[in-house]
């Protein structure tokens, strides 16, 4: 068992770097002209209020001791997590930026601040407790799932509230 997660640690922290560092890439020019991917942000947006609902089934399924349940929702966060993942960059690789140009930036910087800072941090977060119940070190996993799970919650409901406060400067 400690051999799975010893086996996937290397694995981890190189996504843990990668992922953060290509997606800030995206942000310092690399952009590929000709397409058009404007429909994603409402699809990956959508996808992040899904993650949160099967976070919260998930947590609701595991209290009630139906780890069968538990562990299909959580499945279906680690893909739809995946599939953000993909849009995004998608979208980002082929778009320019959108400027906030609304007048609750005071609330809308420091949520967007916040969303990103804690998006880096739940990558880790996530894959640890993943190979941990992978690796059937459920004391373990019960106890970095306390941290990760407000995380990865916090991040995919901002990640909606950071969408629907850009929305209207789409296109703009």
């Amino acid at each position: 068992m400690e051999l799975t997660e010893n086996k996937y640690n290397k694995l981890i922290i190189a996504l843990s770097v990668v992922i953060p560092l290509a997606v800030a890439a995206l942000f310092f020019g690399i952009k590929i002209e000709g397409y058009d991917f404007s429909f994603l942000p409402p699809i990956y947006a959508s996808i992040n209020g899904a993650t949160a609902i099967c976070l919260i089934g998930a947590l609701i399924a595991i209290k009630n001791g139906n780890r069968a349940v538990h562990e299909k929702l959580m499945m279906m966060c680690l893909i739809l997590s995946a599939c953000f993942l993909v849009m995004y960059v998608i979208y980002h690789m082929t778009s320019t930026s959108t400027e906030y140009r609304g007048e609750w930036g005071v609330i809308y910087y420091p949520i967007l601040i916040s969303h990103i800072l804690l998006s880096v941090a739940v990558i880790p977060l996530v894959l640890f407790t993943y190979v941990r119940a992978l690796s059937e070190q459920f004391d373990k996993h019960r106890k970095l799932a306390k941290i990760t799970f407000p995380i990865w919650l916090y991040v995919a409901v901002t990640g909606v509230a950071v969408y629907l406060m850009i929305s209207p400067y789409y296109g703009q």
